[in-house]
């Protein structure tokens, strides 16, 4: 964790050096001062008719070291800022990059809300620590060491009392740092829940009032942030013992030196001046621990949050590219040799079994199966977001292992059943798919996916302004704005997952219709549940169970494929779908 963390100061390393020098500096100066002062009572006040000059001239190395340490402070608070919001910035940075590497299997094992909680709130934590490391961990040892050196010089018995103090208020404080730990571990993994829980209402929010739910959400809302609270109260409560440690062991130290040191200057063992240096002394230390404490209780906090980011940074992709990579894509032929597939590596149910399928470059393939047949499974294969545990897929002759994955994803455009729009224009969100389209580019591919009706009637057509997630509008609108996103990169293999189903039927037929004049040699694979969304394609595979349960023409399934049979029939009789025939998985 902690090479994963360094690695991330970089161009910010002169800052980390410079402020713990400045630290430094200034609990030199800061050391100095009592000394001074003590030379001013002893030599400048309590002689016989008192010394004017050398009061003056202390005085003013006093002010000196005063401004000096003021100086250092300040320079040292700047470059500790300045280090530490660096180094935030670094590990969101590579975070976020390494995030954008990750394969569809290691973004199953983190939860949405869990990485927003490691960009955000994790960062801040290592943040914090980070600054009061350089800051209070160089500053609070070198005032605690040079107060106990100094105070051992001036009076090695009184300075004893510095010593138990320190050795006694450092076990009880490691005692309620390790009790604190902890708590704050298994807080940190709360947050993870109560940060999904308020993504998942805001962003359902009209499903959430649409039906009535939201005393449910309020009351789910409360439950587990009240959990959160409940055990960060717990940490603080540990937490508390801090403040009452530290100011019973400075009142004892006072007491103990004040008394012993009173009666060591009458019997002239000590002078006034040493006694009020010692005092001095005896704060620098104790508010060095206190520091010190404080720097615990942050890293206690950091702690749990650095593993946590350092997990997400050293998260390598399942997926990576061959040592010797093919970078063309020769035509859109799909093939599956014996593919079995499951989501778990080792010892998950498959999801896909024993898959043969071949089919040619320029053909329009219809996908129909029941919920959870792994029609989505099946296509996520093919631009490699997933690698299958048994078998090949081959896109243009070759296994997909062969190609880059960039080139190979950037022939092959895939329209989600979720269709998610980005804040920006309609162009922004258009030029996803082809970043140097041109304006008449991006209205042709509109004009394919039947998008210009609506957008044309827009106050600001193109430059139209979507808001986050295309809430401001329709489904079956973003449904075809995706589609006009997708052909836009030209592809060799356009995959449809689902993606009509917002629109009716006739606008249905329209983008089917245009798919087969206009991108004729391009691959078309269209997943859909209505059996009319793709009885006009070249072939049709009937997936169940993970299963390939047939693979024809419209007219031979009806024919000799009961499953598909059943469907047509119940759709064209009863407007059903394919999850109501016998067919349903």
């Amino acid at each position: 964790m902690l090479k994963t963390l360094g690695s991330q100061i970089k161009e910010f390393k002169k800052s980390s050096i410079l402020t713990p020098v400045f630290m430094l500096l200034e609990v030199v100066m800061e050391t100095m001062i009592p000394l001074m002062m003590a030379s001013i009572i002893d030599k400048g006040i309590q002689v016989e008719g008192g010394n004017i000059r050398h009061i003056c001239i202390m005085g003013a190395f006093m002010t000196v070291a005063a401004g000096i340490g003021l100086f250092a402070g300040i320079m040292g608070g700047k470059y500790g800022a300045n280090a530490s919001a660096g180094l935030a910035r670094n590990l969101r940075k590579a975070m976020y990059e390494n995030i954008q590497q990750f394969s569809f299997a290691n973004i199953d094992k983190y939860s949405t809300a869990g990485l927003i909680t490691r960009l955000t709130t994790d960062v801040t934590n290592v943040q914090n620590a980070y600054q009061m490391i350089l800051r209070m961990c160089t500053r609070a040892p070198a005032s605690l060491i040079c107060a106990m050196v100094m105070a051992f010089v001036i009076n090695a018995k009184l300075a004893t009392i510095y010593l138990i103090a320190v050795i006694l208020l450092g076990t009880v404080l490691m005692l309620i740092i390790r009790g604190a730990t902890k708590h704050f571990t298994v807080g940190f993994k709360k947050y993870d829940s109560l940060n999904g829980s308020v993504q998942e209402n805001v962003s359902a929010i009209r499903v959430v009032k649409a039906y009535v739910r939201e005393e449910y959400e309020t009351e789910k809302f409360t439950r587990e942030s009240g959990t959160v609270a409940d055990i960060f109260s717990k940490a603080e409560c540990v937490l508390a013992f801090n403040a009452p440690a530290m100011q019973f062991t400075v009142y004892a130290c006072i007491l103990g030196i004040s008394w012993l040191g009173a009666k060591m200057i009458v019997g002239s063992e000590l002078t006034t001046g040493e006694l009020m240096s010692l005092l001095t002394y005896c704060m620098n230390i104790l508010m060095s621990l206190m520091m010190l404490s404080m720097v615990f209780v942050m890293v206690s906090m950091s702690v749990a949050s650095g593993k946590r980011i350092a997990e997400v940074i050293n998260e390598t992709s399942d997926l990576q590219n061959p040592k010797e990579p093919v970078y063309e894509v020769e035509n859109g032929s799909i093939e599956f040799q014996n593919v079995d597939f499951s989501y778990q590596d080792k010892g998950g149910d498959a999801v896909l079994k024993n898959i043969n399928l071949s089919i040619h470059s320029g053909e329009t393939i219809g996908i129909i199966g029941g919920t959870g047949s792994a029609k989505t499974s099946l296509v996520n294969l093919i631009s490699r977001l997933y690698d299958v545990q048994k078998g090949a897929v081959l896109v243009g002759g070759r296994d997909v292992r062969e190609y880059d994955m960039e080139a190979l994803r950037n022939q092959v455009s895939v329209v989600l059943q979720k269709n998610t729009l980005f804040s920006g224009t309609i162009l922004e969100n258009l030029r996803w798919g082809n970043k140097e389209a041109t304006q008449e580019e991006c209205e042709h591919a509109c004009r394919l996916a039947c998008a210009d009706e609506f957008i044309e009637k827009m106050p600001q057509k193109y430059n139209t302004y979507i808001e986050q997630g295309g809430s401001n509008v329709s489904g079956g609108q973003r449904q075809r704005l995706c589609i006009a996103r997708a052909l836009l990169k030209k592809p060799k293999i356009l995959i449809l997952d689902d993606s009509t189903s917002a629109v009716d039927m006739a606008t249905d037929a329209k983008i089917r219709k245009a798919f087969a004049e206009e991108i004729p040699d391009t691959t078309k694979l269209i997943i859909a549940q209505r059996v009319s969304s793709v009885q006009n394609s070249d072939r049709i595979l009937v997936m169940n169970e993970g299963e390939i349960a047939g693979f024809g023409t419209h007219e031979e399934l009806l024919k000799h494929n009961e499953i598909y049979r059943e469907v047509y029939e119940s759709q064209t009789k009863g407007s059903g779908d394919f999850d109501e025939g016998k067919g349903e998985a």
